[in-house]
Parts: C-alpha cells; sequence; structure tokens
C-alpha cells in the first residue's frame, strides 16, 4: 500500500481575487515512480492479473506514457514481468529509457498498428505470443481502473476536518481517458460534481470511456470541458507563463500536459462566472511529473 495524498488549500492570487477555496489532492507525492493517479488505477488490475495466476502484464501507451512508466516501475518493484505496446516507431525518450532500465519489453506497434488497438481481434496475436501475462487496458482504463480511482474520495473525505472544510461542492480534474472521473462518480455518494479538463481532443473518446464504465444514470453528476488547447500533447507560451506563475506562488509543481492544462481551463471557468464566491473544490493532481522533463528535454532544455 502506498500512504495516503496529502490535501492543502491551493494558494493563488486568482483564487483569491474570485473567493473560491481550492484544496489541491497531491497525488504527484504519494511514490517517487508511481505516482499520481497511476496506482490508483492500477491496483485493481494488478489484483486481477494475480488472480489469474498471470506472470506479469502488457499493455500500451505513447513514448512519453506515464502509465507505462508506472507500470514498468511497479513490474521491477514488485517482481512481475511487464511488456509495452508503443505508438509510433522507435525513439529514444527519457520515459522510453527508463521503462527499459526497469524491465519493460517493447514493442514499436507505428501509428496506424496502435490505431487498431480498438479493434475486436487486436489482442489475439499477444495473447497467443504472451500467454502468460495479463492484458491491462490502454492508461489503465476500463471499470478495474475506476474502481481504484474511487478510493480517492475517501482519501479526501478524511482529511476535510484538517481543512476546517465540512463540505465540498465539487471535483476539477484533468482528464486522458476519463477513467479517473468514472471513479469518482462512482464513489460520490453525496452527489457531489465532477468537473473533467478533457486534455486531449474529443475524438480521443473520453466521453465515450466513461459512459462504457458508468453507464447512462450518472450524466448529470458529471461535465467534461475541452482543455486541450488544439490537440493532443499541445502546448502554448500563454499555457507556459500560466504554469510557471502559478508553481511560483503555490509551490506545487505542474506539468503541461494535463495538470497545467486542467488548472488554467479552472481559471478560465472562475472568470466565465461558474462558481460563485464562497464554493469550494477539490483540485486533483494526477502527477505525470515525469513526463515534465521528457517534454523539456525534446525541446532541447
Amino acid at each position: 500500500m502506498l500512504p495516503p495524498a496529502p490535501l492543502h488549500p491551493l494558494d493563488l492570487d486568482w483564487l483569491r481575487a474570485a473567493r473560491i477555496d481550492v484544496a489541491v489532492l497531491r497525488l504527484d507525492l504519494i511514490d517517487p515512480l508511481i505516482s499520481g493517479n497511476k496506482w490508483f488505477k492500477l491496483k485493481h488490475h494488478l489484483i486481477a492479473t494475480r488472480q489469474a495466476g498471470a506472470e506479469g502484464v502488457i499493455s500500451l501507451g505513447g513514448a512519453h506514457s506515464n502509465h507505462l512508466h508506472a507500470l514498468a516501475a511497479a513490474g521491477k518493484r514488485f517482481g512481475f514481468s511487464t511488456v509495452g505496446l508503443v505508438r509510433g516507431h522507435p525513439v529514444q525518450t527519457p520515459t522510453v529509457l527508463d521503462v527499459q532500465a526497469f524491465g519493460m519489453e517493447l514493442h514499436w506497434l507505428g501509428y496506424a498498428g496502435y490505431r487498431a488497438r480498438h479493434e475486436p481481434h487486436f489482442w489475439a496475436p499477444w495473447r497467443e505470443r504472451y500467454p502468460q501475462l495479463h492484458p491491462v487496458p490502454e492508461g489503465g482504463g476500463g471499470l478495474d481502473g475506476a474502481l481504484g480511482c474511487a478510493e480517492i474520495v475517501s482519501q479526501v473525505r478524511s482529511q476535510l476536518n484538517g481543512l476546517g472544510w465540512a463540505d465540498y461542492d465539487g471535483w476539477w480534474l484533468a482528464c486522458g481517458t476519463g477513467t479517473t472521473l468514472a471513479g469518482l462518480v462512482l464513489a460520490e455518494s453525496e452527489g457531489h460534481k465532477v468537473y473533467g479538463a478533457m486534455a486531449v481532443p474529443e475524438g480521443h473518446g473520453v466521453a465515450q470511456n466513461i459512459q462504457a464504465i458508468l453507464g447512462g444514470s450518472r450524466g448529470r453528476r458529471y461535465e467534461l470541458l475541452d482543455a486541450s488547447r488544439g490537440g493532443f500533447a499541445k502546448v502554448d507560451p500563454e499555457l507556459m507563463t500560466f504554469m510557471a506563475k502559478c508553481e511560483q506562488q503555490s509551490g506545487v509543481p505542474l506539468e503541461p500536459l494535463y495538470t497545467g492544462k486542467a488548472l488554467l481551463a479552472l481559471r478560465q471557468a472562475i472568470d466565465a462566472g461558474r462558481f460563485v464566491p464562497g464554493a469550494r473544490l477539490i483540485f486533483v493532481h494526477t502527477g505525470g511529473l515525469q513526463g515534465k522533463a521528457a517534454l523539456a528535454a525534446a525541446n532541447g532544455r
């Protein structure tokens, strides 16, 4: 088991000016390698792997994948084998070098091959090649991933007294697959709304993934907003300047692909009057800081 994530007030000038209280759940601090929401998404998949008697896992991701990074680190730490099916063509990134050092075997699928991951027979040749491995969906998604993320709600509720809060009005977090959001919705018996800032364009299937996990009965308990800023893994000067200022003021490290985009989307929502003064929100820091180093390396910084 990993330790609970700390919850503390997020101190930013634009939140004070709007009189909005935000507490940040620092999932990035629970572990240096199996960081952020990744542990929660992996937990039930790893239980299923053990119950199936498998020797390890096989999963999918890109050359900067936080999911593959956490999965490979977990494999090394807990002693199970890992195989990664990677989008695109062979390239050396800090993430790729890390997962290989952790012992993950990689297969590069190209872009067309990776797009085929949703086709009905995609897994058949990989199951035949690795019958001893348990397949884990991209990003640790699916119901097992969401059930693990549902535990995040109890971590927050156990720390509200420390903030002096009796309750909160909703959740705000970045979405890459929607699995973490679905887990929060599943666990929110009190009906607090969950806002998902989509860090990827609509065509990446976030809404469909959430519906597949939740069914159609919880639509009014969550809302998706576009925070992709024009495409997957797109960054721009406005985002980077905003992130730097927020990091300086709050002391909370951010990365530009998920947490930075989600926090900027929250500011835009507050500026648009979505929340009234006195509102209290939980901002989930979903980790992914290893990706920040990878992006800096790719940009020569």
